[in-house]
């Protein structure tokens, strides 16, 4: 099975491997935002027995459910063995009992188990077969549970279009528009944006929005075109 969830996007294990700091900030948007937005949800819906992270990358919100709730189960899933191993060591160190760390890779994911709440965050952008990544993620839920998702839609794809044409225009001046091509390729193309529509379409659900139950944060962040929403169950 290849480390990357896409041959022509990210080779994750040699990326996870080489990642300097900035280059890991720039892969775990979640860091900025949803945790947050997860102990909002958790509040409002109870806080879930157990919790997986789909794509999890360095864990940062699989270590901070682990951390603020000691008696959730925690897993967290990943393509890429460099990074998993590391998460590994950082339980191990930290003294993390209730997390841990498997290999999985999306579209194709059946972890013999369900849980509460099954979490995928800023993972789908690299996976063409949405339908079936989706409804794989889905069936992990255990009833009564919810899926998270955070995904890339057409909002989003004009937006990466935009300062593919004009690099310029873009916020950071270390914008390096060939790797971004390359590494958002599939959400430029189109093959994996994704719609409140599509995900209806794939799960028979309507997916719902976080707003319902808290207030959207006054900074400037993606909402707009990397929508955040919950689908229950």
């Amino acid at each position: 099975m290849p480390d990357q969830t896409h041959p022509e996007t990210v080779d994750w294990n040699r990326y996870w491997s080489e990642a300097d700091a900035e280059a890991r900030a720039s892969a775990t948007p979640s860091a900025h935002h949803m945790r947050d937005l997860l102990a909002d949800l958790f509040e409002a819906k109870g806080v879930p027995d157990s919790f997986t992270s789909v794509g999890c990358g360095p864990g940062v919100v699989a270590f901070d459910v682990a951390e603020r709730h000691p008696d959730t189960t925690v897993v967290g899933y990943d393509a890429a063995e460099s990074i998993l191993a590391e998460n590994r060591e950082r339980a191990r160190e930290e003294n993390v009992e209730n997390a841990e760390f498997e290999r999985a890779v999306l579209p194709e994911f059946d972890p013999d188990r369900q849980f509460d709440v099954v979490f995928c965050y800023g993972t789908l952008c690299y996976v063409a077969e949405s339908a079936p990544a989706l409804r794989n993620l889905y069936g992990a839920v255990a009833p009564g549970g919810y899926l998270v998702l955070g995904y890339v839609n057409d909002q989003g794809r004009a937006t990466y279009q935009g300062w593919l044409d004009a690099p310029d225009d873009h916020p950071d001046e270390s914008f390096d528009p060939e790797r971004f091509e390359e590494r958002f390729r599939l959400v430029v193309e189109g093959e994996s944006t994704l719609s409140y529509r599509s995900i209806h379409d794939a799960l028979g659900t309507w997916p719902r929005s976080f707003w319902e139950f808290t207030d959207r944060p006054d900074e400037r962040w993606a909402w707009d075109h990397v929508p955040s929403v919950w689908v229950p169950k």
